[in-house]
Order: structure tokens, then sequence, then C-alpha cells
């Protein structure tokens, strides 16, 4: 798949992975629109980049709503849309975790989100003679994190509708869906579980760009792989590896 010459959406794309996405593309001469629900420092990340810019809260239907009738009239050329935006609750489950409020926040987000937005850009991303879909998951998608509990299921979900995604669209659309597995990534948003230690958002920006200029349709980064490998060498042992000490 070829990254230049294109019309790029990002969610989420006013820090971390998603910002570093967006500095890449633009380099590879793409034009870029930031998405995201904080309008100042959505403004002050499409200044510093050059691209374009739209605020929207992807959890709101109404707001999506609102984001695809701009694109269709201002962006009629879109074939890249990076479903990156995603908040994440750290705690345990447990009586009084108020598991059920952190869940709907975090599926709005990380599941409903992507999967509303999707849907309503298939029309605009059909006109086009190729295009392609990024679907940021994490490494929690096969095997949960005890303290990220709700988080690690709609990343589960999320990779479980990629799957179903990419198998339905291949059938008759030159759309292509790709997912993408980071291990840990230093970001604001991961500060307070050790992000000091995960990988830069530019490195992880440049895995998934030659992943996709690859055709590989499951990126892994960083420390994925080999996770997921010991996960389906032995998925009891690797759970209890990868929550040790927590």
């Amino acid at each position: 798949m070829n990254l230049t010459n294109k019309t790029a959406l990002i969610t989420g794309g006013a820090s971390g992975i998603g910002y570093a996405i967006a500095s890449l593309l633009k380099e590879k001469g793409n034009q870029v629109i930031l998405v995201g629900r904080n309008a100042d420092k959505l403004k002050k990340a499409g200044e510093a980049l050059g691209v374009g810019v739209i605020a929207c809260d992807v959890s709101k239907e109404a707001e999506i709503e609102a984001l695809v009738a701009e694109l269709n009239q201002n962006y009629p050329t879109l074939s890249v849309l990076v479903n990156n935006a995603g908040v994440a609750n750290l705690y345990q489950l447990g009586e009084g975790a108020d598991a059920y409020k952190k869940a709907l926040h975090e599926f709005g987000v990380n599941y409903f989100g992507p999967v509303l937005l999707t849907e309503k850009l298939l029309p605009l991303l059909k006109q086009q003679p190729e295009a392609t879909i990024v679907n940021i998951t994490s490494n929690v998608s096969f095997h949960p994190l005890v303290v990220l509990p709700t988080y690690s299921d709609s990343k589960a979900a999320l990779h479980s509708h990629t799957v179903a995604l990419r198998l339905g669209l291949a059938k008759n659309t030159a759309i292509n869906v790709f997912e993408v597995m980071p291990s840990l990534v230093d970001t604001e948003a991961t500060k307070d579980m050790g992000g000091h230690t995960g990988m830069a958002p530019l490195l992880v920006a440049e895995t998934i760009a030659k992943g996709i200029e690859a055709d590989q349709y499951e990126i892994y980064v960083g420390e994925t792989a080999n996770q997921r490998t010991a996960y389906f060498a032995d998925p009891f042992q690797a759970i209890q590896d990868f929550n040790k000490g927590l």
C-alpha cells in the first residue's frame, strides 16, 4: 500500500501515537486532518504540523455525524482513516471499582467510536481507487492486563471487529483494513502506567508505516509479536507472565 499523496484522517491526533503518525504522513506528502476532542490542544498540534484539524468527540454520535458531513464537503478525496483515539482507566476489578461506568467510557471511545465512524465513512472511502482503514488496538487485545481490565475488553472487541471488517470489505471493495497492536508506548496517556519505559511514538509510527507499505495487515509493535507467540503456545502461562507483579 502506497502512503504518499493521500488524504488521511487521524483520530486522537493531537498527541502521542496519533501526532507521530500525522507528522510522518505529512513528511510523506499526504494531506492530513487531525481529529480530537480538545479544541485548543488540537489547534496547537495542527499549527505545529501544518495540517487541518476538526474538533470531534468520537464517543458522541452527533459529533461523528457532523465530522462525516464536513469530510464529505471539504475532503472528498479522503482515502486513509486511522482510528487511533483511545482512553484507559487504570484500576482493578472488585467491589466498588465502578467498572460499569469505566467500561461505558472506554467502549464509547475505543470501540463504538471507531465502529460508527468507519461505517459512516465507507461511502466516501469506496469512491477512491484504493483506501485504507487502520485500527490501533493493543497487545492487550489477546491477553488482558489486570490493571486495565475494561480497556483490555474494549481493545479485544476492536480486534475482533477489525478482523471481521477486513474479511467483509475484501469481498467487493478496494479498502484495505490494517490492525496495529503496540506494546507500551511513552505518551502522556501512559505516564501512570510506567510509560517512560515504553517505545517512542515516532518509532511506533515508523513501524506502522513500514507495515502498511508492506501490506502487513496485522502489525505488531514492540514486544507484541513475542507476547502473541507466547500466548498461542500456552495461553494460561502467558497471561500469568504478562500480569506478574501486578
